[in-house]
């Protein structure tokens, strides 16, 4: 399959809702929750008036016979994976029936460069211990910086600190 990396645009931004949808974990065996758990404040404020906030930052995977494959953000909010005002938190969504194929980490080397531009130093996330994502975060870069029971909280540096 044949994908156009690319930044996200103002009028691809409703596509967010889908793509924060499809990166909620569901361990194995778990019912998915209604879609309207999005809007739940916790996880709606990762696209609640997205582009509007420093740190808001956007990359899109498209497929010509699929269309948008996946999306990889970061914003600087009060969620899950916030470490300081300066460091954007990450979420990534691939589609289903695309993962497994590199697409993942093609948006995550494409949105580090994004941030790389924007000054940006490094990225955080919050990932849940049994999300096969977690092993994703750390073959792109991704160290601990706490973990509790269930999650991991980490961060990937974006610059080397020797300066």
């Amino acid at each position: 399959m044949k994908i156009e990396l690319r930044e996200i645009t103002t009028a691809e931004y409703p596509l967010l809702e889908d793509f924060l949808y499809g990166a909620l974990f569901l361990p194995f065996g778990t019912e998915p929750p209604s879609r309207d758990v999005i809007f739940q404040p916790e996880i709606f404020i990762y696209i609640e008036g997205f582009g509007s906030k420093y740190g808001d930052c956007g990359v899109i995977a498209e497929a010509e016979e699929y269309g948008v494959v996946g999306i990889a953000w970061t914003r600087i909010i009060p969620a899950y994976g916030h470490i300081d005002n300066e460091t954007p938190e990450l979420a990534v969504s691939v589609v289903s029936e695309c993962r497994g194929q590199g697409i993942g980490t093609a948006l995550l080397t494409k949105l580090f460069s994004s941030l790389r531009e924007r000054g940006f130093k490094r990225t955080s996330l919050s990932v849940q211990k049994e999300n096969p994502a977690a092993s994703l975060y750390q073959r792109a870069g991704y160290e601990i910086l706490y973990e509790n029971d269930e999650d991991y909280i980490m961060v990937k540096q974006l610059v080397l600190n020797n300066s």
